[in-house]
């Protein structure tokens, strides 16, 4: 008998995996949690039915989210993850020579836990000795830090849940206050094909609050419409006026210096949603 996972991604579309063997299927104190083994992404981690990595493309996401505002910013030494218990992003971040503390604060510990188990591709560096990671509400540990952070990466599932805060104004507006006179902040903000008001929403947003505000995008396989944006907000860094000779090559499989300012290159149809 065959096993597949579909992920009804709008309520008329949807993508379908086939699965080779479920790790995990377990309700935490926040969400419905799945580790499954599918034959074309391998192992995935699928939080309320909604694909969050795989080890095939999960790449993509985490390199795109931590290295176009690492390598604006000139000397990022304190750095927060926000969600992201798979440890993708915390991996990429230090990377950077120049980073000596990595926070991460995931509200569920359930991720963290299962990830090191079943990704540890992925989940490898949360036990490096420049990594702290605090299982608690980071929408409350933005709230509760002032002045702290050179860089601020909200690596959040989509705005539905204990994620449904992580997408509203005041939490922007305290991301601001977190950050340091020069600091900058990036979160992912969803697709847009089927989710362009959520787009312009936050656009409009984090516009009131920093004066630089830059959208970029990437290719995600296993993402809805597999096209997916990310926000940057900057205090006095512009991504867009980085010299990309002084970008250093690192390992990478998807982010490179030459992609930097292509990332930032939208199609018509989204740089008029975010105009």
């Amino acid at each position: 008998m065959e096993l597949w996972f579909t992920e009804k991604q709008t309520p008329a579309f949807g993508i379908t995996a086939k699965i080779r063997e479920t790790f995990v299927h377990e309700k935490t104190d926040f969400q419905q949690l799945d580790m499954i083994d599918t034959e074309e992404f391998g192992r995935m981690l699928v939080l309320d039915g909604m694909v969050m990595t795989t080890i095939k493309d999960e790449f993509v996401y985490h390199e795109m989210v931590a290295h176009p505002a690492l390598n604006t910013h000139p000397n990022p030494k304190k750095v927060l993850v926000v969600g992201g218990g798979d440890g993708g992003v915390i991996r990429e971040v230090i990377k950077h020579p120049e980073v000596e503390k990595a926070v991460l604060v995931e509200i569920d510990g359930k991720v963290i836990e299962y990830s090191k188990k079943y990704l540890p591709e992925i989940a490898g560096k949360l036990d490096d000795p420049k990594v702290e990671v605090i299982v608690n509400d980071g929408y409350m540990h933005i709230l509760n830090s002032k002045n702290e952070y050179d860089v601020i990466m909200v690596d959040s599932t989509e705005p539905v849940g204990p994620a449904a805060p992580l997408f509203e104004h005041g939490f922007y507006q305290g991301i601001y206050e977190a950050l340091k006179e020069d600091g900058i902040f990036v979160a992912q903000t969803d697709n847009p094909w089927f989710k362009a008001d959520l787009i312009q929403k936050v656009n409009k947003d984090v516009k009131q609050i920093f004066p630089i505000v830059r959208v970029y995008a990437a290719n995600v396989p296993t993402y809805p419409s597999g096209l997916w944006t990310f926000t940057i907000g900057s205090k006095k860094h512009d991504p867009l006026e980085v010299d990309e000779s002084a970008i250093q090559e690192m390992d990478t499989k998807y982010y490179s210096p030459r992609l930097h300012k292509a990332a930032f290159v939208l199609p018509k149809f989204v740089e008029d949603l975010v105009k």
